[in-house]
C-alpha cells in the first residue's frame, strides 16, 4: 500500500434501498403491523373470543343472519345433495335394480329421525345445520356412532366446537403432541381428539363431578371439517372473520344515527337565563326543569329567559352513500354480492345483476365442492359399510367398493338468469358437440337418467290416459331445415289454366 493510500477517505457503504414498497415502514405505516408467528400460535388466543363474537353476529345482525341463510340456500337448497348410483352389472349395463335399492335405503336412512343421535333432524336438517356451524364457527365436529340401537346401525352425534378444548395443548412420547385439544402424531396428522364431557358454557344444566373432564375420541370415528388457509393450522376460523370488525361498525354507525334522527324528529331545546330564574318547569327530572310542548301549541316565555334549539341533522344525505360503501366491503369479504346480502336493487341493471349472480354461483359451487368432500361423502362412504354388514338392502359387503365408487352426489342448482338466451346457447353446444345431455341437465340439478327416465314415465303416463304427448324432445334435428328449390311437376290444372289465360308454360 502506497503512503498515500493511508490519507484516503474510506468509500461509502451503498445505501441499501427496501425493494418492496409492502415492507416500507414509516409515520403512515406505524399502525401496519403483521406477524410471524404460526397459523396455531395466532389462532389458539383469538379462537374463543372470534367464535363468541361470530355468534352473537349471527343472532343480532341482520347482515350476518342473511349470509347463513344464503349458505344454507345456495349449498343446499330444499333438497340437499342428492344420491345418483351409477353402479353397472358384469354386462357393462346399469345394474339398476342394485342402484333403486341403494337410493331407496339412503333415502330411508335421511328420514327424520334416523341421521342423528338425538333423533331430531332429517338428513336435509343435518347438512343445514352443518353448513351454518361450518361459517359461524368456523370448524365442524361430528362423531360418528355404530350401534344397534340407530337405524342400519349408524348414527351422527354434532358436538360444538367449543367442547374441543382449546386450551388442552401437551408434549407426548414419540413425537406426539396435542394443540389445542388435536392430538398429532410426527406428520401432524390428527391421531385423536380430546373432548370435553360436557359443554363448558352450560354448567347450569350438567355437572363436571359426575365423569371425567375429557374423553379421547380416535380420529377415524370423527370428522372435523374445516378450511385450512396456512400449512399446519390445526383448527378452523369463522368465515365470518374478516367482516366481523366492520359489520360491528357498521351496526354502532346506525344505531347512532337512528338514535340522532329520533332526537331531531323530537325538536329538542334548552332554555336559558342569566340568572337561572323566572322559568316555571312541567316538571323535574334529575333537577333539570322539563317543559313538556304539545303539538300546535305556542308558549310565552317569561322575562330574562331564551330558548336555544338542538336541533341535529344527522343522518345527512352522505349517510346512505356511506352506509352502502361499507356494506359493499362486508359483501366482498363473505364472497357473496352486494345486491344478494342487502337486498338493494336500486339502481341495477340487468347486465350487472347477471354478472353478479354468475359470479356468485361459482362461489357457490366451490363451497358445495368442498361441504361434499368433506362431510357428505364421508358420511355416506360410513353409512354404506355400516348397512352394507347389515344386509339392510340386499347387497353384501364385498360390492362395497363398487357401490361406493358408482355414487355421484348433486347438489343444488339455479335457473337460468335469462332463460331463452341460455337455453339456445344449450342447444347451439349440443348442436356443436361441445355440450352433452349431461351439461345440460347438470344446470337443473338433474341426472341425464333420472331426466330420460322422468321423460319415459311421462309418456307412458300419458298413453295410459289417451293424451297426445305434443313435445317430442327428441324427435326434432338440430340440423337447419334445407329448403326446397326443385322445380314442382306441373299439374293438369295449371295446364288448363294456362290455356284459359293464353299463356305457354314450358314443359
Amino acid at each position: 500500500m502506497a503512503f498515500r493510500d493511508w490519507f484516503r477517505r474510506a468509500p461509502a457503504a451503498p445505501v441499501r434501498k427496501r425493494q418492496y414498497m409492502a415492507a416500507n415502514s414509516g409515520r403512515l405505516l406505524a399502525d401496519f403491523v403483521g406477524s410471524e408467528r404460526s397459523a396455531d400460535a395466532e389462532i389458539e388466543p383469538a379462537l374463543s373470543r372470534m367464535r363468541a363474537r361470530t355468534r352473537d353476529l349471527a343472532r343480532n345482525n341482520e347482515y350476518a343472519r342473511r349470509y347463513l341463510d344464503l349458505l344454507k340456500t345456495n349449498l343446499i337448497g330444499d333438497r340437499g345433495f342428492t344420491l345418483q348410483s351409477k353402479a353397472m352389472d358384469s354386462a357393462g349395463r346399469l345394474d339398476a335394480d342394485g342402484n333403486a335399492r341403494l337410493e331407496t335405503a339412503w333415502r330411508d336412512w335421511g328420514r327424520l329421525g334416523n341421521p342423528t343421535v338425538d333423533g331430531r333432524l332429517s338428513w336435509i336438517d343435518a347438512q343445514r345445520l352443518a353448513v351454518e356451524t361450518l361459517a359461524r364457527d368456523g370448524e365442524l365436529f361430528v362423531v360418528l356412532h355404530r350401534g344397534a340401537g340407530f337405524a342400519d346401525s349408524f348414527a351422527l352425534e354434532f358436538i360444538e366446537s367449543d367442547q374441543v378444548d382449546e386450551k388442552k395443548t401437551e408434549r407426548l412420547p414419540d413425537g406426539r403432541q396435542i394443540r389445542m385439544g388435536v392430538e398429532l402424531d410426527r406428520f401432524h396428522k390428527p391421531i385423536a381428539y380430546h373432548v370435553l364431557t360436557s359443554h363448558p358454557g352450560d354448567s347450569a344444566f350438567t355437572s363436571q363431578t359426575v365423569s371425567p373432564k375429557h374423553r379421547r375420541i380416535p380420529a377415524d370415528q370423527m370428522l372435523h371439517v374445516y378450511k385450512p388457509l396456512r400449512a399446519g393450522q390445526t383448527r378452523g376460523e369463522p368465515w365470518l372473520a374478516p367482516s366481523m370488525n366492520a359489520m360491528k361498525q357498521l351496526d354502532g354507525l346506525r344505531e347512532a344515527a337512528i338514535v340522532n334522527a329520533r332526537i331531531g324528529a323530537s325538536k329538542m331545546g334548552f332554555f336559558t337565563s342569566d340568572g337561572g330564574d323566572g322559568f316555571v318547569p312541567d316538571d323535574v327530572v334529575d333537577n333539570v326543569p322539563i317543559m313538556d310542548a304539545q303539538p300546535g301549541s305556542f308558549h310565552q316565555l317569561p322575562a330574562g329567559v331564551n330558548f336555544a334549539s338542538f336541533d341535529p341533522q344527522y343522518p345527512s344525505n352522505e349517510f346512505s352513500d356511506f352506509h352502502k360503501a361499507c356494506l359493499k366491503g362486508v359483501a366482498s369479504a363473505m364472497g357473496v354480492s352486494y345486491t344478494s346480502l342487502s337486498n338493494d336493487l336500486e339502481a341495477t341493471s340487468y347486465s350487472s345483476i347477471r354478472q353478479g349472480a354468475l359470479e356468485e354461483r361459482d362461489q357457490y359451487r366451490s363451497e358445495q365442492r368442498f361441504i361434499l368432500e368433506h362431510f357428505i361423502r364421508p358420511v355416506f362412504e360410513r353409512w354404506l359399510a355400516s348397512s352394507m354388514e347389515m344386509e339392510t338392502f340386499g347387497i353384501p359387503l364385498r360390492q362395497y367398493d363398487k357401490f361406493r365408487d358408482a355414487a355421484e352426489f348433486r347438489g343444488r342448482a339455479w335457473s337460468w338468469v335469462d332463460p331463452q338466451k341460455e337455453m339456445n346457447a344449450a342447444l347451439m353446444g349440443l348442436k356443436s358437440g361441445v355440450l352433452s345431455l349431461q351439461d345440460v341437465a347438470s344446470n337443473y340439478g338433474k341426472d341425464v337418467e333420472e331426466l330420460l327416465s322422468q321423460i319415459a314415465r311421462d309418456k307412458t303416463l300419458m298413453e295410459q290416459f289417451g293424451v297426445r304427448y305434443a313435445l317430442e324432445p327428441y324427435a326434432a334435428t338440430f340440423a337447419p331445415v334445407e329448403p326446397d328449390v326443385s322445380e314442382p311437376e306441373e299439374s293438369e290444372l295449371d295446364r288448363a289454366l294456362a290455356r284459359a289465360l293464353g299463356a305457354t308454360i314450358d314443359p
